[in-house]
């Protein structure tokens, strides 16, 4: 376990949108990546979320490697596609627009994908699958990513963490959103781990040598995440197909990076990450109504089946999220204590001091601070 300390969502929200605005990044814009940094913290996947905003995103901006005030730019374009240059803009800024350009594509094609290449890390990929929600349509988002996981009997960084998720909306039940790496943990979850002290369960990843290590400092210095799944025993090569899937969607569809070729934060490089975006109308395939009312029927089956030994619940995924935004909403977003220290020394640095109360103190496991 590890000291967390809590604070109002509001006050964690203004605090980002005043730290990138200090960096030069317009109030709207700035609005836009504090909402989806946050979302992340609401929903528990603390390690897409404040966390980033200095060893990520402010840093980036510092050093100039992220433009800004950059627009997307609109590359090619069909009635149901569009192909978007981020023009090395903030992921989040670039990934909203682009959301949004797929949902009204798909109010009049019926089904509609965008592709957007030269961006930046955009946060949780769950956050735009969710966008296409309030309009009744299925949404799809996946994004690749720095090199950080190893291929099947590999040991060298080769593929990013590359995200997949999708939303579904249902009746009176939550909507379906899943949103998942397509590594065993996001490199995040590893930094959760570091910054507490502890170490890593067995089967989360290698050493620089290929061996499989529980130090976070053994990853995080040249070693490497392993797939979904894990090892080949345990039919990682899954997690590994899923991963290229996506690099081949968001970086070879798209035009970014892909591979190895995705840059690494910490160069002074345009990162050139590639994002996938689509979203269905239900009504092009069926009644919405019904279609929900089925997904309620699917899910009860599912929630109101006979439980394993021990267990009370059976989940939809999304449902602990929802549940835990409401809960933090209500009482407050805990962040570990070396979060709260890294967040004050970069608000002295760039002259926007967090000054901030806390509304107490407690004991958080870093195996369920992140995604």
């Amino acid at each position: 376990m590890a000291k967390a300390y809590v604070y109002h969502a509001q006050d964690l929200f203004d605090f980002m949108v005043n730290f990138f605005v200090k960096l030069g990044v317009p109030n709207d814009r700035a609005v836009i990546v504090a909402e989806i940094l946050q979302s992340a913290d609401l929903r528990g996947v603390s390690s897409h979320g404040i966390i980033r905003l200095q060893t990520y995103y402010g840093s980036r901006l510092q050093k100039g490697l992220i433009n800004p005030l950059a627009d997307n730019e609109i590359l090619r374009e069909s009635p149901a596609s569009i192909a978007i240059d981020g023009r090395n803009g903030l992921g989040q800024v670039a990934g909203k627009d682009a959301m949004l350009r797929c949902i009204e594509k798909a109010k009049t094609s019926g089904v509609a994908m965008v592709t957007v290449c030269n961006s930046n890390h955009y946060g949780i990929a769950g956050y735009y699958a969710m966008m296409a929600l309030d309009h009744d349509m299925i949404g799809i988002s996946f994004t690749n990513a720095q090199p950080l996981v190893a291929p099947t009997f590999g040991r060298n960084r080769l593929l990013g963490t590359n995200p997949i998720a999708v939303a579904a909306p249902a009746f009176a039940e939550r909507p379906f959103v899943l949103d998942m790496a397509t590594s065993i943990v996001p490199i995040g979850k590893v930094t959760v781990f570091d910054k507490s002290g502890e170490q890593l369960p067995e089967g989360w990843a290698v050493d620089a040598r290929g061996d499989s290590t529980t130090n976070p400092q053994s990853v995080l210095n040249g070693g490497a995440l392993f797939p979904l799944g894990g090892p080949e025993l345990l039919r990682g090569y899954k997690g590994y197909g899923l991963a290229l899937w996506v690099d081949i969607f968001s970086g070879v569809l798209s035009g970014a990076a892909f591979g190895k070729n995705v840059a690494n934060p910490a160069k002074l490089a345009n990162a050139n990450v590639g994002h996938f975006f689509a979203a269905m109308r239900l009504d092009a395939f069926r009644d919405p109504d019904e279609f929900k009312k089925d997904l309620d029927e699917l899910f009860t089956q599912l929630k109101t089946a006979e439980k394993a030994d021990g267990q009370e619940r059976i989940f939809i995924h999304g449902e602990k999220e929802f549940e835990l935004t409401e809960k933090y909403q209500k009482e407050g977003i805990p962040l570990l204590e070396e979060v709260v220290k890294s967040l004050m020394s970069a608000g002295e640095t760039v002259g926007v001091p967090f000054e901030l109360v806390s509304l107490g103190e407690k004991e958080i496991d870093p195996a369920h601070a992140g995604n």
